[in-house]
């Protein structure tokens, strides 16, 4: 297999981690950010404009890295991973991405956790390869088919002023979404193919919403620990879909976060990590 080249690039310092690559198929050279040691958890991410690892967990690795062995991934289609020129995008395809991190970095089981679509990519990881998971964390997680959608997140604006009002409609307290943030998911948005290679995938994640929803009849059998978390004032993906799986998945336990949104991880991010750290201490 021919070596890839590793990108000359350097994520943004405002996020403060740093840049780690694997080679993990051919043609295929995954980016991602791994701090602390131990316990392995890998973080997935979700599907929003000028989207990364880095973009979705800066407030919670450097926290819960003193417990675990923490691993932010940037899955196909986003971020600076590199796809083969083959690539196919959708729910089946991130799974197995996230089946070929695992394999590259030497892990035969993990703890995923999960914000949005990244929650959607371990509940369905977890139903085509049980055998490879310790647990799940996720946080509005998608897979069901939408019955209604806000523009910023569906049909997102590539401009400024169109990803700070799709991180505006992540959170309840306004502050959060800083010139710094903006400008830095503006930039990775802007990079040159990102509009195309973003489209493609938010193209794949509709489609799969659709013809390839979580199969409820397999997640009523899941013999795991499942932490879903969710932002009562949740926008983007309701408090009710949080409540759906509570239903049907019988070791699932809720934490509701009060005045949060989508983004309870940088919304409520102490105590995100406070309540992960705990969780993944006592059944870690």
């Amino acid at each position: 297999m021919e070596t890839l080249t590793i990108p000359d690039f350097t994520t943004d310092p405002f996020f403060g981690l740093e840049d780690a690559w694997v080679e993990t198929a051919p043609g295929e050279l995954t980016h991602y950010h791994e701090l602390g040691e131990g316990t392995p958890v890998v973080f997935l991410h979700g599907s929003g404009s000028g989207v990364s690892a880095a973009a979705n967990w800066w407030l919670n690795l450097p926290e819960l890295s003193k417990h675990c062995r923490t691993i932010a991934v940037d899955l196909l289609g986003f971020g600076q991973t590199i796809e083969a020129p083959d690539s196919e995008f959708g729910i089946k395809a991130w799974v197995e991405h996230v089946v070929r991190i695992l394999d590259a970095l030497g892990i035969e089981k993990t703890w995923l956790v999960g914000n949005s679509l990244g929650g959607w990519v371990a509940f369905q990881f977890a139903i085509d390869h049980p055998e490879r998971l310790a647990g799940i964390i996720s946080m509005g997680t998608g897979g069901a088919p939408r019955t209604k959608a806000l523009a910023s997140h569906a049909k997102p604006t590539m401009t400024p002023d169109g990803i700070r009002q799709a991180l505006l409609d992540f959170v309840v307290d306004p502050s959060l979404v800083s010139e710094e943030l903006v400008n830095s998911r503006y930039a990775a948005a802007s990079r040159e193919g990102a509009t195309e290679r973003f489209r493609a995938v938010v193209a794949a994640r509709d489609i799969d919403r659709e013809t390839l929803p979580l199969d409820m009849d397999v997640l009523s059998k899941l013999d795991i620990p499942v932490l879903l978390i969710h932002g009562r004032e949740d926008k983007v993906i309701p408090m009710s879909r949080s409540l759906q799986l509570l239903d049907v998945i019988p070791h699932a336990d809720l934490h509701l976060f009060s005045q949060c949104g989508h983004w309870s991880q940088v919304e409520r991010a102490e105590d995100f990590n406070k309540v992960v750290a705990s969780y993944l201490s006592t059944r870690g």
